[in-house]
């Protein structure tokens, strides 16, 4: 772990608040950082504040923004400078491509999507190996009384006995083209609207270990309450959903301006793994820790400030 140097103390922002400044590769500049607003994005958005103050950058905190349409908004109308997001999240719901033309290599996914959003004006950097992709879960009781690992498997169940094959889903999973109708439509199975029940994400990861009211379910595969709850994700087998990524989207005239962002940030992307996301979205979902705190420890422990 890298000690802070005697008597400087690193302010963790409220939002909307300016902090930071100082010596350092961004010694003079003035950012804003914007995040979606659940768990993990407000961990990711703290994690930029903290290196750019870190690099002497003045950041204004504007994370925790409702909704993937309106961070987007944020970043294309100048009300932020940059914020994390999803190659799979860029293709289908900002770019508006289809599950079913999604590259299946993570590397050429983030080249294509970069390479669209280019003519938007906005830059993708900072690719990660860190996947929050959507994934099917259950507890590994019952995953093991009823044999289902695979995705195949789930679908094999649901049209032999449907009750068996109970999911719990948000609402928008219900809906996109890249969540359960796709899923449906990719492995072959229809599951009958009774057997199949609305609920809050956060809900999900609690319900099925005790396998009501439903035995499976939707989950991010990057959430720390799937080790938390003893919880088995279902393999992709025909690989339906694409790769979710994380990356960093910028403005293309704020990086042409301050170059030195990506330099301060690529160590950053280079050591976030999928598994210390999940250890980071436990710590303040299953722990109760703060997500600036959470952010915080991680830095110091990769040695990254």
């Amino acid at each position: 772990m890298t000690a802070l140097a005697a008597g400087v103390t690193l302010a963790v922002t409220a939002c909307g608040e300016d902090s930071g400044g100082g010596e350092g590769d961004l010694a003079g500049a003035s950012l804003t950082v914007g995040s979606k607003e659940f768990t993990e994005q407000k961990i990711l958005g703290q994690i930029a504040i903290l290196a750019l103050e870190d690099a002497g950058a003045s950041v204004e905190d504007q994370t925790g923004i409702e909704g993937t349409p309106n961070v987007r908004k944020a970043l294309e109308s100048d009300e932020i400078d940059m914020y994390w997001e999803y190659t799979g999240t860029g293709w289908i719901e900002i770019l508006g491509n289809t599950t079913s033309n999604a590259p299946t290599d993570p590397q050429e996914l983030f080249d294509a999507v970069a390479e669209q959003d280019a003519e938007n004006g906005i830059k993708w950097i900072l690719k990660t190996e860190a996947n929050d992709t959507y994934a099917f879960a259950a507890s590994q009781a019952t995953s093991d009384e009823l044999g289902v690992t695979t995705i195949s498997d789930y679908a094999e169940l649901a049209n032999s006995n449907p009750e068996d094959a109970s999911l719990c889903a948000a609402a928008e999973f219900l809906d996109r083209e890249d969540g359960f109708p796709g899923v449906e439509e990719t492995y072959g199975f229809d599951l009958p609207d009774e057997n199949i029940t609305e609920l809050d994400l956060e809900i999900i990861y609690t319900a099925l270990p005790k396998a009501d009211p439903c035995n499976f379910g939707e989950v991010f595969e990057s959430a720390g309450q799937i080790p938390a709850n003893d919880l088995v994700v279902l393999e992709d087998d025909k690989q339906f959903f694409p790769g979710y990524e994380v990356a960093m989207t910028i403005n293309e005239d704020v990086l042409a301006d301050t170059p030195e962002i990506e330099e301060v940030l690529q160590p950053i992307a280079d050591k976030l793994t999928t598994e210390e996301l999940q250890q980071m979205n436990a710590q303040v979902d299953v722990e109760g820790l703060p997500e600036e705190a959470v952010a915080k420890t991680w830095l110091e422990d990769n040695d990254l400030m």
